[in-house]
């Protein structure tokens, strides 16, 4: 949720012959690059959504959003029972009622706690809609804006209710930023107790990482993932004792050890104002679609 600075380290070019290379991709051996070549506990690198459950991970939430349109409008009264598993927006029904939650009109987003020139306030009724793209794909889409008159951005943050206040799991979704402006990012995230976990985090305009930052303090571990938002990726985080991993298209990024959570979190899609770089121009917006979220419990069963 706040504002990260990724290291960036000078390396020496390394010569590595072909069938080495092919070997370590077989065999799950780490490349050259500190990356292993090991893909996540379901594999979810694929466009499609995953179903079922895998390893450990027992699946609670699939949703492809291919069900109910949801206008703008929908994502409105929510606040009823805020922060707890028993959240919910007045102006959904149905499955997506049960499913999912946002932040109440009028919460303040991270920008405004850091003293930045441009900041937000959340506004889920005029943000987030669920609907069919042009070629049929079911999306939640989350276009935020700031107003002709220079007012506050308006801001989104979406909470999969299945898993809130949840202790341990696996969170993976397939997102892309269909339209770019400065001053909007992403923070999509559990903290609490001193503890938080983002994955993706960064400025639309930047890169797209994962950062996890210890419980009762120390270094936060920072893990480049992609440096284009507007492309489709493929995120997942595998929280469990102990550990944290964090994947982007089915490649690790980071595995921290440190300091992680054992309490009960949410999944927090938090989409809100940039921390860095220059500020949303009055009148601008900018858009990011979902195409599927899915959302497992660790060791339910």
């Amino acid at each position: 949720m706040g504002s990260h600075a990724v290291p960036r380290h000078r390396r020496r070019l390394l010569l590595i012959p072909v069938g080495l290379l092919l070997v370590a991709g077989f065999l799950g051996i780490p490349r050259a690059d500190g990356a292993p070549a090991s893909a996540d506990a379901c594999r979810t690198a694929a466009v499609s959504l995953p179903r079922g459950d895998c390893g450990p991970f027992w699946q609670v939430l699939a949703e492809d959003f291919n069900g109910e349109r949801i206008p703008l409008g929908g994502f409105s009264d929510c606040d009823h029972h805020t922060d707890t598993s028993a959240a919910y927006c007045g102006g959904l029904t149905g499955r997506y009622r049960d499913n999912w939650w946002a932040y109440p009109t009028g919460w303040l987003d991270t920008a405004n706690s850091r003293g930045r020139a441009v900041a937000g306030v959340y506004h889920p009724e005029d943000t987030v809609s669920v609907g069919r793209a042009a070629d049929g794909d079911g999306r939640m889409t989350v276009r935020m804006w700031r107003p002709a008159d220079g007012g506050p951005v308006h801001s989104a943050a979406v909470v999969p209710r299945a898993v809130m206040q949840m202790r341990y799991g696996k969170f993976s979704a397939r997102i892309r930023v269909s339209r770019l402006a400065p001053g909007y990012k992403s923070a999509w995230l559990h903290y609490g107790g001193g503890c938080e976990l983002d994955n993706p985090e960064g400025e639309w305009t930047g890169t797209l990482n994962a950062f996890s930052h210890p419980c009762g303090g120390g270094a936060q571990g920072s893990y480049p993932g992609t440096d284009d938002w507007t492309r489709w990726h493929t995120v997942s985080t595998e929280w469990t004792p102990g550990s944290v991993r964090f994947f982007v298209d089915g490649r690790e990024t980071g595995h921290d050890t440190r300091g992680v959570p054992d309490i009960p979190l949410s999944w927090v899609l938090q989409n809100e104002s940039a921390l860095e770089g220059p500020g949303a121009a009055p009148g601008s917006s900018a858009q990011l679609d979902v195409t599927w979220v899915a959302a497992y419990a660790y060791g339910w069963k």
